[in-house]
């Protein structure tokens, strides 16, 4: 009897656990299309120009991560930002979002009159953050909590399988992560960037940085690629393409690992504008 007891019990508690994870953390989870839709409205109307000087003052907060403090310097948000032309009240994805460092500075961008969509696999939310003693999925979820971050929402989806309907995001960002898709196989790469320019409206904008590589390298172990490479995918895939030279540390060794401690984090990095001509 009480074998079927403990069995009852056990699937009473797995088919209430995603009610007690939505009530318990709300911020948590959302991958049904209804539900993104409730929170990430359609937010075009409001949109003004970044205010870099807002921005700056936002991330220099005490209730920002230090971690994330010390990736700055190699990542000029703030600039990042400009050149790629977010504007405050976009519907934005964060793809890949890790940890979190691009989720905070894009939602304190966007503003209240915006929203963020944070996106990692459940594989990538077990990943350990980066020299830390915890998991991308648990940084991600503090600093959401500790910013009170209320126009963020996180997606837990397979890049694959979004669940976000065609022409329904502003903008895009997908930072240290296209090398991932493109080694060694540059069709994965392409897939990933048809599907992102599907999701983007007219005149939207994907914005890609990357650690730099060169041709003839094993950058699939180096964690690289090369920029016109990138360049390359994204027009195969209708974008059109800017680049920017604000990443770039030429004192980098391409031959060597990012993760490389004797780089500091300090890597080249291309910095690319991809933009969805407008129809």
């Amino acid at each position: 009897m009480s074998r079927v007891c403990a069995g009852i019990l056990a699937t009473g508690l797995m088919l209430t656990a995603p009610l007690f994870a939505q009530t318990l953390a709300p911020e948590l989870v959302h991958n049904a299309a209804n539900l993104l839709a409730d929170s990430c409205p359609q937010t075009s109307n409001n949109r003004q120009a970044l205010d870099s000087a807002a921005l700056t003052r936002a991330l220099s907060s005490s209730e920002r991560d230090v971690t994330d403090f010390l990736r700055d310097e190699a990542r000029k948000p703030v600039q990042t930002l400009e050149f790629l032309g977010l504007e405050s009240g976009m519907r934005v994805l964060d793809l890949y979002a890790a940890g979190g460092y691009y989720t905070v500075v894009l939602s304190k961008a966007v503003g209240e009159n915006g929203c963020v969509l944070a996106q990692n696999t459940q594989r990538g939310r077990a990943f350990i953050e980066d020299r830390q003693a915890i998991t991308q999925g648990e940084a991600l979820g503090t600093k959401i909590r500790t910013a009170k971050l209320s126009n963020v929402t996180q997606l837990i989806a397979p890049t694959t399988n979004l669940g976000l309907a065609p022409e329904s995001l502003d903008f895009i960002l997908l930072s240290l992560t296209l090398h991932d898709y493109a080694n060694p196989k540059p069709r994965r790469a392409r897939e990933l960037l048809t599907t992102l320019y599907s999701l983007l409206k007219a005149g939207g904008i994907l914005g890609i940085s990357d650690h730099i590589g060169d041709d003839g390298n094993d950058n699939a172990a180096l964690h690289r690629m090369p920029e016109q490479q990138a360049i390359a995918l994204a027009r195969d895939a209708g974008f059109e393409v800017t680049s920017s030279d604000l990443l770039r540390v030429h004192s980098d060794d391409h031959s060597r690992s990012v993760f490389d401690p004797r780089l500091a984090r300090a890597t080249d990095r291309f910095l690319l504008r991809l933009l969805k001509p407008a129809q």
